[in-house]
């Protein structure tokens, strides 16, 4: 491996958590660092001052381009969107807690509020501890405009959520739970799981069977999911994971892998269910939990 091989190796954790952060894709993430590695190895090194700051600054500008690219096309997606998880990993030591917490879905769809533009100043000064000036340079905007476009980052997911935190023991806690109510299926019993204002979003991108809109109320979700045990009855597999930095539940039909979902909870009742049930979505977390290996972005 050559010298400027190597730096782009160095850097590449890096870059793949902010184009995935930006993108919400892992597959759109990981063309972007192919396009910044050709123009890396086409670039004339002696040209370039500070390499990471010339990789970073490629990286975001190719995500952009695409993220406005994906936000036109993500309006005429069937159903809701959900981000494209990422590879199953052990749970993040404490010190990583928050870092993990920008992997997570619940922020990933707090960052969907976002222009384009406001989504890149404010992960990169906000996550990737980038000053304004270095951020403004990146972008190649004036340093003022940087401080806008983050300050309005931060209002806008100020009112998306008043307060982000990531409950992990709850969230474990309120998951084994819910698998112990698919396998002895009951009104009652689903229904003691959810708050009354519950939510459940799927993403089946209009492949397969999925809630095409938001299904809100303790007493829905808890007759839907009495439906889909019943239907699977016997045949459906349940594993606890970490997928982006949260406790997540892989449920199985044989060897396939039909859903992924997270809860976010209160107290004893789950106030929100994320599921993923589009198949290419979940390509990448099938193979990676059937064998080994799971890569984590930093």
């Amino acid at each position: 491996m050559d010298a400027h091989t190597e730096l782009f190796q160095q850097n590449h954790s890096r870059l793949l958590g902010l184009a995935y952060r930006m993108l919400g894709s892992r597959a759109d993430a990981e063309d972007v660092l192919h396009d910044a590695w050709l123009r890396w190895h086409a670039q004339d090194k002696g040209e370039v001052d500070d390499a990471e700051a010339w990789l970073v600054t490629v990286t975001t500008r190719l995500a952009l381009d695409r993220l406005r690219r994906a936000k036109v096309e993500r309006q005429h997606y069937p159903g809701p969107w959900l981000p494209e998880p990422l590879e199953p990993t052990s749970e993040a030591p404490s010190e990583q807690l928050e870092r993990a917490e920008t992997l997570s879905l619940s922020f990933l769809l707090l960052l969907e509020r976002l222009s384009p533009e406001e989504r890149a100043a404010f992960l990169l000064k906000e996550v990737f501890d980038y000053s304004h000036g270095e951020t403004a340079a990146i972008l190649g905007i004036t340093e003022e405009a940087c401080r806008q476009r983050v300050h309005r980052a931060k209002t806008r997911l100020r009112e998306g959520r008043p307060r982000f935190h990531l409950d992990r023991a709850a969230q474990q806690r309120m998951l084994q739970r819910f698998i112990q109510a698919m396998e002895q299926p009951n009104l009652d019993s689903l229904r003691a799981l959810f708050a009354e204002d519950a939510v459940h979003i799927s993403d089946g991108g209009g492949v397969v069977t999925a809630v095409l809109h938001p299904l809100h109320g303790a007493d829905r979700l808890a007759r839907l999911y009495r439906q889909i045990a019943l239907n699977s009855y016997g045949a459906a597999r349940y594993q606890l994971s970490i997928l982006n930095g949260a406790p997540a539940l892989l449920i199985w039909a044989g060897e396939q892998l039909s859903s992924v979902m997270w809860v976010e909870a209160e107290g004893e009742r789950i106030t929100a269910i994320h599921a993923i049930r589009h198949p290419e979505k979940l390509s990448r977390i099938e193979a990676v939990t059937k064998s080994t290996g799971p890569t984590s972005l930093h």
